[in-house]
């Protein structure tokens, strides 16, 4: 039995020091990884990513430092390991290309978490029923704030026109000059289709509304065999239920994509300056450079140059009333 020996006999060569977690300094140089294979991001669900790399539809996860989040439908990335495709294999994602337009809201106008809903979409479809349910300017209000920050161009699509009259609806968005299309209740004129296939062919194209507007239906005639789900409208709320819980981007037959994403009741702008949705409407932002400093030319403004161009004409008095309107909007709570 071996002897204990004498505690003052014990020096620093008898300690060992295990190396704690992390102790080792991590290379802030990251691989370039210069063979990443292009693609583009078609659907996100629980971690996984739906890429299309080269006609094929690939799987894949996130590398580590890119974080969580960071990479959305719309989103162009590059890729390494397996993509081939093939059921079973896992590439990575490592690396996001530069995005063209970014589609992001809050959960309502005090929030300071922004949420990317789509990235590199080149048009916002809001879809907005006539009837069944009732239509919401406000949040159709601001749907329009939203795409005109992020540079998307907006195209208003009115659905169920054979259960109402869509022209009082249509009045209040004319003097925006937006783009718009009706589309009866289920989506069959092949006349309204064609003009709709129009406005998407060879665009990305991103549908926000509510819930029970139809955007499925409309994804549906656009893209046959996506058999999106169809949703119908609760008769005591008046408010449809969420058929799509995911974004999923689809190819259109003629050229282009077509995003279609769940159904939403509120739409914050917290993230919205409303300094700059002027710049928006060049024709009145033309006319604001007499105004004081500060100036958010909004409607109680004293002194805005708006007032005095209105006043010698010179401006549609619609026209600055939807402007203002839509400022107004950035206002209110994300839920009117």
């Amino acid at each position: 039995m071996m002897a204990r020996r004498a505690a003052t006999s014990y020096d620093e060569r008898d300690v060992k020091v295990r190396p704690g977690r992390g102790s080792r300094p991590r290379s802030k140089l990251r691989p370039a990884h210069a063979d990443a294979e292009p693609g583009l991001v078609v659907a996100v669900d629980r971690g996984r990513y739906t890429c299309v790399v080269d006609g094929r539809t690939v799987t894949a996860m996130t590398a580590r430092e890119l974080g969580r989040k960071a990479v959305v439908v719309g989103d162009r990335v590059g890729l390494v390991g397996d993509v081939s495709g093939r059921e079973g294999t896992l590439a990575r994602i490592v690396r996001v290309e530069q995005r063209a337009t970014v589609l992001r809201r809050t959960a309502d106008d005090d929030d300071a978490v922004e949420r990317v809903i789509v990235a590199n979409a080149e048009q916002m479809m809001i879809v907005t029923a006539v009837a069944d349910p009732e239509p919401r300017p406000r949040l159709v209000d601001r749907c329009l704030v939203a795409a005109f920050d992020a540079g998307v161009d907006p195209l208003l699509c009115v659905t169920k026109s054979d259960l109402a009259d869509p022209t009082p609806l249509l009045a209040s968005y004319a003097p925006l000059d937006i783009p718009t299309v009706v589309i009866g209740h289920h989506a069959t004129s092949e006349r309204e289709l064609a003009r709709l296939r129009e406005h998407v062919r060879d665009r990305t194209t991103v549908l926000v509304g509510h819930s029970g507007v139809g955007k499925s239906t409309l994804v549906n005639a656009l893209v046959p065999g996506a058999d999106r789900a169809i949703g119908e409208v609760n008769v005591v709320t008046g408010r449809g239920r969420h058929t799509s819980t995911n974004a999923v981007a689809l190819p259109l037959p003629d050229g282009g994509w077509v995003i279609d994403t769940p159904g939403i009741r509120s739409f914050g702008l917290a993230h919205v300056d409303p300094s700059r949705l002027i710049l928006a409407f060049p024709d009145l932002a033309a006319e604001t450079d007499a105004c004081p400093r500060g100036c958010t030319h909004g409607e109680t403004e004293p002194e805005c140059a708006l007032d005095t161009a209105l006043a010698d004409a010179r401006l549609d008095p619609d026209r600055v009333g939807s402007y203002r309107r839509l400022l107004a909007s950035r206002e209110r709570q994300a839920g009117d």
